[in-house]
């Protein structure tokens, strides 16, 4: 495994780390095969781990705190975040930040997640949307300082709405956030225009999201693709974006390198740009987590084909309003 520093917090994170989502609100999961994968990461060198109170409802979270137990020798970094309490996803522009994060609701939050991972500190708690004219609020400021003052977290950052990384452009320039999680792979581009020079300038650490674009960018995807009615991929994956990422992914098959896979050069493309602190894969089963490491140790892509992987940029349209 191959490390960075994570920001200004002067962590040293595992360039590929463990997104948890999949685990604990995708159907399809299985708890012993999660602890498996989970085992595995660690042993592969993987040393930072995202998830969220909303997954599965802290299932995501109770399964990272008993690997924390297990592994209590090792520097294992815990990201977690807090949903929003109107519970809409992504938030909406115009809603008081008092609706969605006041003091007390995030304090609660942030008791309920460290009982769920066994910690009186979480490592880095984020806020699970965001719209960057909260920051006129300086109620989140004023939690933010409490909670750090009492080692209730170590660090403070947002997780973007999709689509959007002008949003949180503000923020970082603001100096209230170590870090901002972000959509960011060969179709979504878009954070280096704006977000990642912030982040450069104001030692902000970048999460990249959805590396796979849901998994489009594993090369599985087919026309025919069906999942469990409750799955919500069913939602992400309606059949005019099924079909336009299907003919998108077929345009990127004859740039795969030889003895590797589509997944693993879709992970170098987001490795290969400084500017990201740690990608964050779901990795449910073991032949994920030992495919993805590989991917790491791969070090980036050939200039040539970065080059030509920038010419499928797909601008999908978010409200740009502010």
């Amino acid at each position: 495994m191959r490390y960075r520093s994570f920001g200004r917090n002067g962590w040293r994170v595992g360039e590929v780390g463990y997104g948890m989502w999949g685990m604990g609100g995708w159907t399809g999961s299985d708890d012993v095969q999660s602890r498996l994968s989970l085992e595995a990461a660690v042993a592969r060198g993987v040393n930072f781990f995202d998830t969220a109170q909303s997954y599965g409802d802290g299932h995501s979270e109770l399964l990272l705190g008993r690997l924390m137990a297990a592994h209590s020798d090792k520097r294992l970094y815990t990201a977690t975040k807090v949903p929003p309490r109107n519970r809409e996803w992504p938030s909406r522009q115009g809603v008081p930040l008092a609706e969605v994060f006041s003091r007390d609701y995030v304090r609660r939050c942030v008791d309920i997640s460290c009982a769920n991972l066994g910690v009186e500190t979480i490592g880095l708690l984020q806020l699970h949307v965001w719209e960057d004219d909260w920051l006129v609020d300086g109620d989140l400021q004023r939690t933010v300082a409490e909670l750090r003052k009492e080692g209730s977290i170590r660090a403070f950052g947002l997780s973007l709405n999709r689509w959007q990384p002008w949003n949180g452009v503000k923020a970082v320039q603001s100096g209230l956030v170590d870090s901002v999680q972000v959509v960011y792979n060969i179709f979504d581009q878009s954070p280096e225009d704006e977000l990642f020079p912030a982040c450069r300038e104001h030692g902000v650490a970048v999460i990249a999201r959805a590396p796979l674009d849901e998994g489009s960018l594993t090369g599985a995807l087919t026309l025919d693709s069906k999942w469990p009615a409750d799955d919500w991929r069913n939602g992400y994956f309606a059949p005019a974006n099924l079909a336009e990422s299907v003919k998108r992914v077929d345009g990127l098959r004859p740039l795969v390198p030889a003895g590797t896979t589509m997944a693993q050069m879709a992970l170098r493309f987001i490795l290969s740009n400084p500017d990201v602190s740690v990608v964050i894969p779901g990795m449910r089963r073991i032949e994920n987590v030992e495919m993805n490491a590989t991917a790491a140790e791969m070090g980036p892509l050939p200039p040539d084909l970065l080059a030509e992987l920038r010419k499928h940029r797909w601008d999908r349209p978010s409200i740009r309003s502010r």
